[in-house]
């Protein structure tokens, strides 16, 4: 066998290791493509997912709305017939109170005595006399502390 020279021997070597390199390389690009199109697939698969779960809910919730609804129509429909029982017999015990009321408050004006006219005219008088002397002592009070202003400054 022809012996090989040293330098054919590391190129050969030089050249096995760059077409490992190339091979890893290869590889490794395939493994990222796929990882990347792999994580693509779950992410559009979770947003597909919390879509159809969004959906769900929202049916859900407008089928208990219409649950509720439903159920509050009829409980105010029996409410409504209730109510109007009531307000009709609430309505006539309103009138005879409305009509007690009235007799008790006249029978209690009968028992009133009423001041004469006279009595109504003086103590008029001096309710007009007193808020006079109130207002003339709170204008001298105020005439006062304004001449005593107009000296401080």
């Amino acid at each position: 066998m022809p012996k090989k020279k040293k330098s054919q021997k590391k190129t050969n070597n030089n050249k096995n290791v760059n077409v490992a390199a190339q091979e890893d390389a290869a590889i490794l690009s395939a493994t990222t493509e796929q990882s990347e199109v792999q994580s693509e697939e779950i992410a559009e698969t979770a947003t597909a997912e919390a879509k159809q779960e969004e959906n769900v809910s929202k049916k859900v919730a407008k089928a208990d709305k219409n649950v509720k609804e439903n159920k509050d129509d009829k409980k105010s429909a029996k409410n409504d017939k209730n109510n109007k029982k009531k307000n009709n017999k609430n309505d006539k015990k309103e009138k005879g109170k409305l009509k007690r009321k009235v007799k008790e408050t006249f029978s209690e004006l009968k028992k009133v005595t009423w001041p004469s006219f006279g009595d109504v005219c003086k103590k008029t008088g001096v309710v007009l006399v007193v808020v006079l002397i109130f207002a003339v002592v709170i204008f001298g009070i105020d005439y006062c502390l304004g001449l005593l202003m107009g000296l401080l400054r």
